[in-house]
């Protein structure tokens, strides 16, 4: 399209329409600006240009952002699994519903000694309860020097002594680590020729372990 010089009663509408505030007119309405302008589109010919622009209102902004912050938001922490699809407080309760006599109320110490050291906890109960008889009455050597699996030492007499019976725990699983685990001997089935000279040994630990598993 041609451009055209706008003619002298063109210019005359203009500054008329100019003092009388037409060409530009701003309208709020619903937080909206709606601006309408006259351009020209071709000699003597003025149209409307209309476009909207949001207005935003901080005050209504602000109000909103202090009603979110003011909310108790429940958080609610990953579920941290650490055996068999068990968190350490589900593996701690399934632990101590095996365990009994002195030995009641210890799942925890075997659950986190266990863990940490990479021995199967269901291994550790099995052969402690297996060891010391604790289904019915613990050893001598659990109830009075905290000897868990009967651990050769000294201060009770041929085997060792332990201050409480958490240190005697975590110093048999340390031992089932130190001699079994990190030789490949993971099971009762492959601990057996090296822990006991009882064939059936494995069998009665294996037995154990079914029962902590049913629990």
């Amino acid at each position: 399209m041609k451009k055209m010089k706008p003619s002298g009663s063109l210019k005359t509408m203009m500054a008329s329409l100019l003092t009388l505030g037409i060409i530009t007119n701003i309208v709020y309405c619903n937080k909206m600006v709606k601006k309408e302008e006259l351009v020209l589109v071709d000699e003597d010919i003025l149209a409307p240009a209309v476009y909207e622009e949001k207005i935003v209102d901080d005050s209504t902004n602000k109000k909103v952002l202090e009603e979110v912050s003011n909310e108790e938001i429940e958080v609610v922490p990953p579920r941290e699994e650490v055996y068999d699809g068990m968190t350490m407080e589900e593996l701690t309760a399934k632990l101590d519903n095996i365990l009994s006599s002195d030995l009641s109320g210890m799942g925890y110490a075997y659950a986190k000694y266990s863990i940490e050291l990479g021995v199967d906890p269901y291994l550790a109960v099995a052969i402690s309860m297996h060891e010391t008889g604790c289904s019915w009455d613990c050893s001598y050597l659990a109830k009075v020097c905290n000897n868990i699996g009967g651990q050769k030492g000294t201060g009770c007499g041929e085997y060792q002594s332990f201050s409480s019976l958490e240190e005697g725990i975590y110093e048999f699983i340390l031992n089932i680590k130190r001699n079994y685990v990190d030789y490949g001997l993971l099971t009762a089935e492959a601990m057996n020729p090296k822990y006991a000279e009882d064939a059936t040994w494995a069998y009665k630990v294996n037995n154990y372990i079914e029962k902590i598993k049913n629990s």
